[in-house]
């Protein structure tokens, strides 16, 4: 059986996923990063049968939005599973939808995990990979990941410092010789943002929006320092009014946006500064010539690095490509397999 499994090995096309919170991305080797789609899943309920019904692009216009017999799952939380069935069949689509020949292959698959996922959360991930149909699974630490999608030097011996913002969590790592030297997880990511906005309208103007419409706003004008006139663009939003109960539309400008996003910015500044106050004097100095590099969906958020350079004095800059940097270094950890062994973990 042994050799069979090398055949098949032989027939198929290695993957990295990048299961995160708001989006998967899967990498295929030798094609790049072939599909980008949000990680939720729609199921029909019908007698307590669950049935798929969409996953990934089509589910997600379905949240918040469903009648009684269907549910959106977003089976992601914070950067690690939170609903071990949906994640499965979630990563058995994509695996599906990227393979169009799914009957004699087992793809080697390598997925990237938070680093500060817990052994029990990190078998969830490897479990629900495996029995997705994957050879092997390996895990490799966010941080890494993203800092060889942005191109970053991370197996010289200087120090490298990346912030990777994704959706559940915000990633900051001091990087040294291919391995991580510091590391810190803090659960503060789009997601996050979203809810704060949601509760900042509420508060303020007694107006209760979804998240879909909290996502809308961040995207388009969400800043993370006020704007220099005091008030910025704004946008026309429709909601519900609590004090009557009718849905209504108002504007919202970009000061009172960056009001609502100031709590969340200000955890990841922290974490960023507590990183760099743990980090060895020598590397602390190669970071100040190097300065920090911003990866992610997060990274995207307006004047979020001006925020960063205002509180830490460091140059901060955005990678190219920063929602798909994480892919591509988990990509690039399966192509340059050898050189990277160390990072990735395959038994546990």
């Amino acid at each position: 059986m042994a050799l069979f499994g090398n055949l098949g090995g032989l027939f198929s096309s290695d993957m990295a996923i990048d299961l995160g919170t708001a989006n998967t991305l899967v990498y295929v080797k030798g094609r790049g990063v072939i599909l980008s789609e949000p990680s939720v899943v729609a199921y029909h309920v019908k007698d307590g049968v669950k049935k798929v019904l969409a996953v990934g692009e089509d589910a997600k216009l379905m949240l918040g939005r469903t009648p009684g017999s269907i549910e959106a799952i977003r089976p992601m939380r914070e950067g690690v599973i939170a609903d071990f069935d949906t994640a499965e069949e979630m990563i058995k689509h994509f695996i599906r939808k990227v393979h169009k020949r799914s009957t004699f292959s087992k793809p080697k698959i390598i997925v990237c995990v938070p680093h500060g996922a817990t052994p029990v959360e990190k078998r969830a991930i490897r479990q629900s990979v495996l029995s997705a149909g994957a050879r092997r699974a390996g895990l490799i630490a966010e941080p890494i990941a993203a800092a060889i999608g942005a191109g970053m030097p991370i197996t010289d011996p200087t120090g490298n410092m990346v912030v990777d913002i994704g959706g559940g969590t915000t990633e900051v790592a001091v990087l040294s010789l291919g391995d991580i030297v510091y590391a810190r997880s803090v659960r503060v990511g789009g997601d996050r943002m979203d809810e704060a906005i949601i509760s900042y309208l509420r508060r303020q103007q007694n107006l209760l929006v979804g998240e879909s419409t909290a996502e809308r706003i961040k995207t388009s004008i969400g800043t993370a320092r006020m704007p220099d006139d005091g008030r910025g663009q704004s946008m026309q939003i429709r909601g519900r009014d609590l004090l009557n109960g009718v849905p209504k539309e108002i504007e919202i400008s970009q000061a009172q946006v960056a009001e609502a996003l100031a709590e969340p910015v200000q955890q990841i500044c922290e974490a960023v500064m507590t990183a760099l106050e743990t980090t060895p004097p020598d590397l602390a100095a190669d970071i100040v010539d190097r300065g920090v590099m911003l990866t992610g969906g997060g990274a995207l958020l307006g004047d979020l690095d001006l925020a960063l350079r205002e509180q830490t004095g460091l140059a901060v800059s955005i990678a190219d490509e920063s929602l798909n940097c994480v892919a591509l270094g988990t990509g690039k950890a399966l192509e340059y397999e050898k050189q990277l062994a160390h990072a990735i973990d395959y038994d546990s």
